[in-house]
C-alpha cells in the first residue's frame, strides 16, 4: 500500500492548478467568468467536478462545459422544481438545468450584471 503524503488541495487551489495547465481558445473568457461568479457572492466555492471548473454552495450550482464550440457555456443546475425563469442570459428548457453562453470578453462584460444576479438568485432558491 502506497501512502500519498501530498497535502489535499483546496478547491481554489485545485481550480488554479487546472486552469494554469488549460490550453483553450477561450481561456481569457473562462478566467473572467470564474472571477465574476466567485466574486458575486462569498458563499460560492469552487472545485474541479465533471472534469471542469465548477461552483457550489451546499449543492452543485454550475460548471463550465469546455467542449462547447464557438462560445463558452456554463451549465446551471436547479433542484426541487425551483428554477430561475426571469434571466435574460439563461436558456434551454431542461427540467433541472439551464445554460448561459458567452461569445467573447465584450459579451461577458455586457452580461456581467445578469450573471451576478443569476448566482445570487440561485443561492436564494436553495437557502
Amino acid at each position: 500500500m502506497r501512502i500519498n503524503n501530498k497535502p489535499k488541495l483546496s478547491g481554489k487551489q485545485e481550480v488554479d492548478q487546472y486552469l494554469d495547465a488549460l490550453e483553450h481558445p477561450y481561456k481569457a473568457e473562462i478566467l473572467l467568468l470564474r472571477s465574476i461568479i466567485i466574486n458575486a457572492n462569498d458563499k460560492i466555492k469552487e472545485r474541479i467536478k465533471w472534469n471542469s471548473p465548477s461552483f457550489y454552495y451546499i449543492k452543485d450550482m454550475a460548471a463550465f462545459n469546455l467542449r462547447a464550440k464557438g462560445y463558452i457555456q456554463i451549465i446551471f443546475v436547479f433542484y426541487d422544481d425551483k428554477m430561475i425563469t426571469n434571466s435574460p442570459i439563461l436558456q434551454g428548457d431542461w427540467k433541472d438545468r439551464r445554460e448561459a453562453r458567452f461569445i467573447d470578453l465584450a459579451d461577458i462584460e455586457i452580461k456581467k450584471a445578469a450573471l451576478e444576479k443569476v448566482v445570487n438568485d440561485w443561492l436564494k432558491l436553495i437557502t
